[in-house]
């Protein structure tokens, strides 16, 4: 049996969970990953032009990657092992850092509707390395993989825009 959570316990997992959204019963980590777009979305909205925009949107990646990396430790230990379903705080790693590879300057939803699924779609893949990835220690392989699926996810993204750019309103 689990003893009663400190409010420093409390704190923490609000922010493990992304404020609850990795106990979500269907797709934790897709639920979790809904974070980054009002964080997103808040960030185009506060910086409209570039470069401000894209350094903006690398600030609160490096913020939620320290995060994820610090909470990694306490998050296995609580969780009882390593890179629980419900610490999605990696997820919002990964769409963040999609978009700050690939985002369109004043089309922020149409970016969205593009990195989004595409992100989530190549994460749960885990095409390699990505998948050995995991196995750095704690927080270190809780967030390099989706790092890595980002990267990918970002270069289709470019690849898929130089090849159509008509699909994206362009």
């Amino acid at each position: 049996m689990r003893p009663p959570l400190t409010l420093r316990d409390k704190c923490l997992w609000w922010l493990a969970t992304c404020f609850g959204l990795g106990c979500s019963p269907f797709f934790p980590g897709t639920c979790g990953a809904l974070l980054a777009i009002p964080i997103y979305l808040a960030t185009v909205w506060i910086f409209p032009s570039e470069p401000a925009q894209t350094i903006a949107i690398g600030v609160s990646l490096l913020f939620w990657t320290i995060v994820t990396i610090v909470l990694g430790g306490w998050a296995e230990k609580y969780w009882s092992r390593k890179d629980s379903q419900v610490f999605v705080t990696d997820e919002v790693v990964g769409l963040l850092a999609t978009v700050f590879l690939f985002h369109l300057t004043g089309a922020p939803w149409t970016t969205l509707a593009w990195a989004f699924p595409l992100t989530r779609v190549i994460d749960i893949a885990k095409i390699p390395p990505a998948k050995q990835l995991e196995y750095l220690p704690q927080g270190w392989g809780v967030v390099a993989d989706d790092l890595m699926g980002s990267v990918y996810t970002a270069l289709l993204l470019h690849l898929i825009f130089y090849l159509a750019p008509s699909w994206f309103g362009a």
